[in-house]
């Protein structure tokens, strides 16, 4: 069984969060650039829905 000392745990444990940080900024960045790039032709989308329901003519009634 090999033993290691205080350091390379230390080692480990700056490795992991270093790696867990980078994953954190990554997602963020992911959630702040791409989100606009979905929700800007949604917002087209709904409204070209809403203008074609704006459109419609009532029905007569007798």
């Amino acid at each position: 069984m090999e033993s290691h000392n205080v350091f390379g745990t230390l080692w480990a444990a700056f490795g992991m969060t270093a790696y867990y940080m980078a994953l954190v900024w990554i997602n963020t960045l992911l959630g702040m650039f791409l989100s606009p790039l979905f929700l800007i032709p949604m917002t087209w989308l709904q409204d070209r829905v809403a203008a074609r329901g704006r459109r419609t003519e009532p029905v007569a009634t007798r």
